[in-house]
Protein backbone atom coordinates (compact mmCIF):
# COMPACT_ATOMS: atom_id res chain seq x y z
CA UNK A 1 0.00 0.00 0.00
CA UNK A 2 2.86 2.42 0.81
CA UNK A 3 4.52 1.74 -2.54
CA UNK A 4 1.21 2.28 -4.35
CA UNK A 5 0.74 5.62 -2.57
CA UNK A 6 4.28 6.72 -3.52
CA UNK A 7 3.67 5.71 -7.13
CA UNK A 8 0.47 7.76 -7.29
CA UNK A 9 2.08 10.77 -5.57
CA UNK A 10 4.75 10.73 -8.28
CA UNK A 11 2.08 10.47 -10.99
CA UNK A 12 -0.05 13.27 -9.54
CA UNK A 13 3.01 15.52 -9.30
CA UNK A 14 3.83 14.82 -12.95
CA UNK A 15 0.22 15.53 -13.99
CA UNK A 16 0.17 18.82 -12.09
CA UNK A 17 3.30 19.99 -13.92
CA UNK A 18 1.42 19.33 -17.17
CA UNK A 19 -1.65 21.18 -15.81
CA UNK A 20 -3.71 17.99 -15.76
CA UNK A 21 -5.70 18.86 -12.66
CA UNK A 22 -8.77 16.69 -13.27
CA UNK A 23 -8.78 12.95 -13.88
CA UNK A 24 -10.94 13.52 -16.97
CA UNK A 25 -8.24 15.77 -18.44
CA UNK A 26 -5.82 12.86 -18.79
CA UNK A 27 -5.60 11.27 -22.23
CA UNK A 28 -4.12 8.00 -23.39
CA UNK A 29 -1.18 9.94 -24.86
CA UNK A 30 -0.56 11.51 -21.45
CA UNK A 31 -0.36 8.12 -19.77
CA UNK A 32 1.90 6.83 -22.54
CA UNK A 33 4.12 9.92 -22.11
CA UNK A 34 4.30 9.25 -18.38
CA UNK A 35 5.38 5.66 -19.04
CA UNK A 36 8.10 6.93 -21.39
CA UNK A 37 9.11 9.53 -18.78
CA UNK A 38 9.65 6.79 -16.21
CA UNK A 39 11.92 4.96 -18.64
CA UNK A 40 14.13 8.04 -18.88
CA UNK A 41 14.68 8.34 -15.12
CA UNK A 42 17.11 5.44 -14.92
CA UNK A 43 14.69 3.33 -12.92
CA UNK A 44 14.84 -0.44 -13.14
CA UNK A 45 12.38 -1.99 -15.61
CA UNK A 46 10.63 -3.68 -12.68
CA UNK A 47 10.12 -0.34 -10.88
CA UNK A 48 8.87 1.38 -14.03
CA UNK A 49 6.47 -1.47 -14.70
CA UNK A 50 5.12 -1.36 -11.14
CA UNK A 51 4.49 2.40 -11.41
CA UNK A 52 2.59 2.02 -14.69
CA UNK A 53 0.52 -0.77 -13.14
CA UNK A 54 -0.30 1.58 -10.25
CA UNK A 55 -1.46 4.26 -12.69
CA UNK A 56 -3.59 1.75 -14.59
CA UNK A 57 -5.14 0.57 -11.31
CA UNK A 58 -5.92 4.17 -10.33
CA UNK A 59 -7.67 5.04 -13.59
CA UNK A 60 -9.62 1.77 -13.56
CA UNK A 61 -10.74 2.57 -10.01
CA UNK A 62 -11.75 6.11 -11.02
CA UNK A 63 -14.03 4.77 -13.78
CA UNK A 64 -15.46 2.06 -11.56
CA UNK A 65 -16.30 4.59 -8.83
CA UNK A 66 -17.84 7.10 -11.25
CA UNK A 67 -15.04 9.62 -10.79
CA UNK A 68 -14.08 9.47 -14.48
CA UNK A 69 -15.96 8.92 -17.71
CA UNK A 70 -13.28 6.85 -19.42
CA UNK A 71 -10.05 4.99 -18.72
CA UNK A 72 -7.08 6.57 -20.56
CA UNK A 73 -4.67 3.90 -19.32
CA UNK A 74 -6.52 0.78 -20.45
CA UNK A 75 -4.40 0.40 -23.61
CA UNK A 76 -1.08 1.49 -22.09
CA UNK A 77 0.94 -1.60 -21.21
CA UNK A 78 3.71 -1.64 -18.60
CA UNK A 79 7.26 -1.90 -19.96
CA UNK A 80 8.48 -5.46 -20.35
CA UNK A 81 10.58 -6.71 -17.46
CA UNK A 82 13.60 -8.72 -18.67
CA UNK A 83 13.46 -12.33 -17.59
CA UNK A 84 15.93 -12.90 -14.79
CA UNK A 85 18.09 -15.95 -15.21
CA UNK A 86 18.52 -18.07 -12.09
CA UNK A 87 21.93 -17.65 -10.49
CA UNK A 88 23.39 -21.11 -10.34
CA UNK A 89 26.53 -21.90 -8.40
CA UNK A 90 29.41 -23.64 -10.11
CA UNK A 91 29.85 -27.22 -8.96
CA UNK A 92 33.09 -26.25 -7.19
CA UNK A 93 31.16 -23.64 -5.22
CA UNK A 94 28.53 -26.19 -4.24
CA UNK A 95 31.27 -28.55 -3.07
CA UNK A 96 32.83 -25.75 -1.01
CA UNK A 97 29.41 -24.95 0.47
CA UNK A 98 28.92 -28.58 1.51
CA UNK A 99 32.43 -28.83 2.95
CA UNK A 100 31.75 -25.77 5.10
CA UNK A 101 28.21 -26.72 6.11
CA UNK A 102 29.05 -27.57 9.71
CA UNK A 103 31.36 -29.21 12.22
CA UNK A 104 31.06 -32.99 11.68
CA UNK A 105 31.89 -33.50 15.35
CA UNK A 106 28.62 -31.87 16.47
CA UNK A 107 25.00 -32.94 16.05
CA UNK A 108 24.02 -29.65 14.40
CA UNK A 109 27.04 -29.83 12.11
CA UNK A 110 26.06 -33.30 10.89
CA UNK A 111 22.51 -32.01 10.39
CA UNK A 112 23.69 -28.97 8.42
CA UNK A 113 25.75 -31.07 6.03
CA UNK A 114 22.83 -33.48 5.55
CA UNK A 115 20.51 -30.56 4.80
CA UNK A 116 22.82 -29.00 2.20
CA UNK A 117 23.53 -32.37 0.57
CA UNK A 118 19.79 -33.06 0.46
CA UNK A 119 18.91 -29.70 -1.11
CA UNK A 120 21.51 -30.00 -3.84
CA UNK A 121 21.06 -33.74 -4.32
CA UNK A 122 17.29 -33.55 -4.89
CA UNK A 123 16.54 -29.98 -5.99
CA UNK A 124 13.77 -29.87 -3.40
CA UNK A 125 12.28 -26.60 -2.22
CA UNK A 126 13.26 -25.54 1.28
CA UNK A 127 9.64 -25.89 2.41
CA UNK A 128 9.68 -29.49 1.14
CA UNK A 129 12.90 -30.19 3.02
CA UNK A 130 11.81 -28.85 6.41
CA UNK A 131 8.45 -30.64 6.13
CA UNK A 132 10.08 -34.04 5.57
CA UNK A 133 9.33 -36.82 8.02
CA UNK A 134 11.88 -39.50 8.86
CA UNK A 135 9.66 -42.12 7.22
CA UNK A 136 9.65 -40.16 3.95
CA UNK A 137 13.27 -41.15 3.39
CA UNK A 138 14.14 -44.59 2.01
CA UNK A 139 17.89 -44.93 2.33
CA UNK A 140 17.97 -48.50 1.08
CA UNK A 141 15.93 -47.67 -1.99
CA UNK A 142 17.75 -44.38 -2.50
CA UNK A 143 14.58 -42.29 -2.71
CA UNK A 144 12.59 -39.70 -0.81
CA UNK A 145 8.92 -38.71 -0.91
CA UNK A 146 8.39 -34.94 -0.85
CA UNK A 147 5.18 -32.95 -0.71
CA UNK A 148 5.20 -29.87 -2.92
CA UNK A 149 2.83 -27.07 -3.86
CA UNK A 150 -0.83 -27.97 -3.78
CA UNK A 151 0.02 -30.98 -1.60
CA UNK A 152 1.26 -32.76 -4.73
CA UNK A 153 3.66 -35.55 -3.82
CA UNK A 154 6.54 -36.82 -5.91
CA UNK A 155 9.21 -39.45 -5.41
CA UNK A 156 12.76 -38.21 -5.90
CA UNK A 157 15.97 -40.19 -6.28
CA UNK A 158 18.39 -39.68 -3.41
CA UNK A 159 21.99 -39.57 -4.58
CA UNK A 160 24.75 -41.46 -2.81
CA UNK A 161 26.31 -38.41 -1.16
CA UNK A 162 22.96 -37.15 0.14
CA UNK A 163 21.98 -40.62 1.37
CA UNK A 164 25.30 -41.01 3.17
CA UNK A 165 24.97 -37.59 4.82
CA UNK A 166 21.39 -38.28 5.95
CA UNK A 167 22.39 -41.69 7.28
CA UNK A 168 25.16 -40.07 9.33
CA UNK A 169 22.68 -37.50 10.62
CA UNK A 170 20.16 -40.18 11.63
CA UNK A 171 22.86 -42.06 13.51
CA UNK A 172 24.98 -39.29 15.02
CA UNK A 173 22.92 -36.12 14.83
CA UNK A 174 19.19 -36.47 15.11
CA UNK A 175 19.13 -38.69 18.25
CA UNK A 176 21.13 -36.09 20.16
CA UNK A 177 18.77 -33.33 19.05
CA UNK A 178 15.51 -35.23 19.47
CA UNK A 179 16.05 -35.94 23.19
CA UNK A 180 15.78 -32.21 23.83
CA UNK A 181 12.32 -31.98 22.28
CA UNK A 182 8.90 -33.45 22.98
CA UNK A 183 8.94 -35.84 20.05
CA UNK A 184 8.32 -35.10 16.38
CA UNK A 185 8.46 -37.13 13.19
CA UNK A 186 10.19 -34.37 11.25
CA UNK A 187 13.57 -35.28 9.81
CA UNK A 188 15.44 -32.03 10.35
CA UNK A 189 15.42 -30.70 13.92
CA UNK A 190 16.78 -27.56 15.54
CA UNK A 191 19.00 -27.45 18.60
CA UNK A 192 15.92 -27.66 20.86
CA UNK A 193 14.66 -30.83 19.22
CA UNK A 194 11.86 -29.04 17.41
CA UNK A 195 11.22 -29.00 13.64
CA UNK A 196 13.78 -26.89 11.79
CA UNK A 197 12.21 -23.72 10.39
CA UNK A 198 12.74 -22.23 6.96
CA UNK A 199 14.40 -19.20 8.55
CA UNK A 200 16.89 -21.42 10.36
CA UNK A 201 17.61 -23.31 7.14
CA UNK A 202 18.38 -20.01 5.42
CA UNK A 203 20.73 -19.16 8.28
CA UNK A 204 22.53 -22.48 7.88
CA UNK A 205 23.13 -21.72 4.19
CA UNK A 206 24.29 -18.16 4.87
CA UNK A 207 26.76 -19.32 7.52
CA UNK A 208 28.13 -22.06 5.27
CA UNK A 209 28.45 -19.58 2.38
CA UNK A 210 30.36 -17.14 4.59
CA UNK A 211 32.79 -19.84 5.71
CA UNK A 212 33.25 -20.93 2.09
CA UNK A 213 33.91 -17.36 0.98
CA UNK A 214 30.83 -17.26 -1.25
CA UNK A 215 28.37 -14.42 -1.82
CA UNK A 216 25.96 -13.61 0.98
CA UNK A 217 23.06 -14.05 -1.45
CA UNK A 218 23.45 -17.85 -1.45
CA UNK A 219 20.13 -19.38 -0.37
CA UNK A 220 18.35 -22.74 -0.44
CA UNK A 221 16.89 -21.70 -3.78
CA UNK A 222 20.43 -21.23 -5.11
CA UNK A 223 20.94 -24.97 -4.65
CA UNK A 224 17.67 -25.71 -6.42
CA UNK A 225 18.78 -23.54 -9.35
CA UNK A 226 22.18 -25.24 -9.35
CA UNK A 227 20.60 -28.70 -9.27
CA UNK A 228 18.52 -27.97 -12.37
CA UNK A 229 21.25 -26.16 -14.27
CA UNK A 230 23.88 -28.84 -13.67
CA UNK A 231 21.49 -31.58 -14.78
CA UNK A 232 20.70 -29.76 -18.03
CA UNK A 233 24.36 -28.93 -18.65
CA UNK A 234 25.13 -32.63 -18.41
CA UNK A 235 22.46 -33.68 -20.90
CA UNK A 236 19.33 -34.30 -18.82
CA UNK A 237 16.02 -33.93 -20.68
CA UNK A 238 14.10 -30.79 -19.69
CA UNK A 239 10.93 -32.81 -19.02
CA UNK A 240 12.79 -35.07 -16.61
CA UNK A 241 14.08 -31.99 -14.79
CA UNK A 242 10.51 -30.67 -14.75
CA UNK A 243 9.34 -33.79 -12.93
CA UNK A 244 12.21 -33.64 -10.47
CA UNK A 245 11.54 -29.99 -9.65
CA UNK A 246 7.79 -30.51 -9.39
CA UNK A 247 6.93 -27.81 -11.92
CA UNK A 248 3.35 -27.99 -13.16
CA UNK A 249 4.43 -26.66 -16.57
CA UNK A 250 7.59 -27.30 -18.55
CA UNK A 251 7.57 -23.58 -19.42
CA UNK A 252 8.71 -22.84 -15.87
CA UNK A 253 11.57 -25.30 -16.21
CA UNK A 254 12.69 -23.96 -19.58
CA UNK A 255 14.11 -20.83 -18.00
CA UNK A 256 17.01 -23.04 -16.89
CA UNK A 257 17.76 -23.89 -20.52
CA UNK A 258 18.50 -20.20 -21.03
CA UNK A 259 21.27 -20.53 -18.47
CA UNK A 260 22.84 -23.44 -20.30
CA UNK A 261 22.52 -21.68 -23.67
CA UNK A 262 24.25 -18.66 -22.15
CA UNK A 263 27.06 -20.93 -20.95
CA UNK A 264 27.35 -22.53 -24.39
CA UNK A 265 27.52 -19.10 -25.99
CA UNK A 266 30.31 -18.07 -23.66
CA UNK A 267 32.29 -21.25 -24.28
CA UNK A 268 31.83 -20.80 -28.03
CA UNK A 269 33.02 -17.20 -27.90
CA UNK A 270 36.11 -18.19 -25.93
CA UNK A 271 36.96 -21.32 -27.88
CA UNK A 272 36.03 -20.95 -31.56
CA UNK A 273 38.75 -19.34 -33.71
CA UNK A 274 36.19 -17.39 -35.73
CA UNK A 275 33.68 -16.58 -33.03
CA UNK A 276 34.16 -12.82 -33.03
Amino acid sequence: MAAYRRDLDRYVSWCEKRRLVDVNDVSENDVADYSAHLGQLGLSPASSARMVVSVRAFHSFAVREGMAERDPAVHVTPPAVPRRLPKALAYEQVAALIDNAGDPATATGVRDRALVEFLYGTGARISEAVDLAVDDVDLEGGSVLVTGKGNRQRMLPLGGFAAEAIDAYLVRGRPALSVKGSGTSRLFLNSLGRPLSRQSAYGILRSAAARAGLAASVSPHSLRHSFATHLLQNGADVRVVQELLGHASVTTTQIYTLVTVDTLRQVYAESHPRAR
